[in-house]
């Protein structure tokens, strides 16, 4: 399947949550995030911006499930955020029964979902965010940045892969 590639920068917390809440307010139910990114790039970040877009209220907290796998959160739409850090292999990932929330009637964000890549639906969107300062193969203008702003740690290339028939 094709997909569509949106590339953006961000250099601050608030801007990537402000990323996740404009994406949020285009989301719809049924659809599946798969973030994918190292260790502090901003996954659970870009997650409360999108929460915020889809109507879950400002007050609740929206935190990372690394201890206990899979948070939910109601709004408009629920949202199902899982993380997967903490499974080390494929069956463990299989035992979770994530197909409930993958095909439920809420969004599903999973973050470290390159671990469960052959069990992802076509339709998700695929996001991928790097720190640009170790981003060196991609565009000129994020390392023309890099190269004046390599102590900065909050700058990130988030890129955004729709799949045409979304």
């Amino acid at each position: 399947m094709k997909n569509r590639n949106q590339t953006f920068k961000t250099e601050n917390p608030e801007a990537t949550q402000t990323l996740g809440e404009k994406l949020g307010k285009t989301l719809k139910r049924g659809d599946v995030i798969a973030l994918v990114g190292d260790l502090g790039t901003g996954k659970t970040c870009l997650t409360q911006g999108i929460a915020r877009g889809v109507g879950i209220a400002s007050d609740e907290v929206v935190n990372s499930p690394s201890y206990i796998l899979i948070n939910e959160y109601n709004g408009k739409i629920p949202i199902y955020h899982i993380d997967l850090y903490r499974l080390e292999n494929s069956e463990e990932i299989t035992e979770l029964g994530l197909s409930e929330y993958i095909e439920g009637d809420g969004i599903c964000i999973i973050e470290w979902a390159e671990r469960m890549a052959d069990l992802l639906p076509d339709t998700c969107i695929k996001i991928h965010i790097t720190l640009a300062d170790t981003n060196a193969s991609h565009s000129s203008e994020v390392r023309e940045l890099t190269s004046q702003n390599l102590e900065d740690e909050n700058i990130r290339h988030i890129e955004i892969q729709y799949p045409i028939s979304r």
